[in-house]
């Protein structure tokens, strides 16, 4: 019998449903697991045992998704300058989500939550997705890696208890501001567009109600800067960022 080809991947159809279910049930339980792993932990030493064991584990599963759809996108027939190097900042997410989940450490944790929960989400709700549909392989390396990054963010957020503050925005800005100026510079000397630097995407996404280039850079760098320092002060206001102290460098 012929191999069942998939089709094209279509923005809000079947598989893109089901994705976003996916999604929702997945944070779902990995809030009530990282809940019932803080409710086990003796108060006041830190992350216990089962969390530290789940994360490590967590990470090891992400680390061998992503080393499948990497090693795929760099064969002799998959590659292409423009899109098989790992400078996407999704390509940086996922290793700063492994580093977290390890290490249970601050600053991991602040890329994992900003770059997961505004960034990633975002990628999950206008998928950039030029390839096959379910079951190939283009759709399982986007959507597994997206929805790992945010899982991520909120297992360690709303389950284990862990809380950004003013420090790691700062952080997190500059380390994305180090991304996009070298990843933009990439893109002029390759002719290349990673990150959208330098060019909008060929499918639909929310920089089309930005305006042209570059100013759809611009207004996306506001609307960053301006909706992590959203997602960061509900945390630091009433003095709940004391949970951060739980977090070591």
């Amino acid at each position: 019998m012929p191999l069942t080809v998939a089709g094209r991947f279509t923005a809000y159809g079947p598989s893109h449903w089901a994705a976003l279910g996916l999604f929702a049930v997945g944070c779902a339980g990995l809030v009530l697991v990282g809940r019932a792993q803080r409710a086990e932990a003796e108060p006041g030493a830190g992350f216990g045992g089962q969390a530290r064991g789940f994360g490590r584990a967590y990470a090891l599963a992400i680390v061998y998704v992503m080393i499948g759809t990497q090693v795929h996108a760099l064969l002799p027939g998959q590659w292409r300058i423009g899109g098989s190097l790992p400078l996407q900042l999704c390509d940086v997410a996922w290793p700063a989500s492994v580093g977290a989940l390890w290490t249970l450490g601050r600053r991991w944790f602040a890329l994992t939550y900003f770059w997961g929960l505004t960034l990633s989400v975002q990628a999950l709700l206008t998928p950039a997705l030029n390839g096959a549909d379910y079951p190939g392989i283009d759709y399982l390396g986007f959507f597994g890696m997206h929805l790992m990054i945010v899982w991520s963010a909120v297992y360690l957020t709303w389950g284990l208890g862990m809380r950004p503050g003013w420090g790691d925005y700062g952080f997190a800005v500059a380390v994305t501001l180090a991304w996009a100026v070298a990843t933009f510079v990439f893109n002029l000397s390759a002719g290349t567009n990673y990150g959208y630097l330098n060019a909008k995407p060929g499918t639909g996404s929310v920089l089309d109600v930005m305006g042209p280039w570059p100013w759809y850079v611009l207004v996306e760098a506001v609307a960053i800067l301006l909706g992590w320092a959203l997602i960061t002060w509900p945390w630091t206001r009433t003095g709940r960022s004391a949970g951060a102290s739980r977090q070591r460098l």
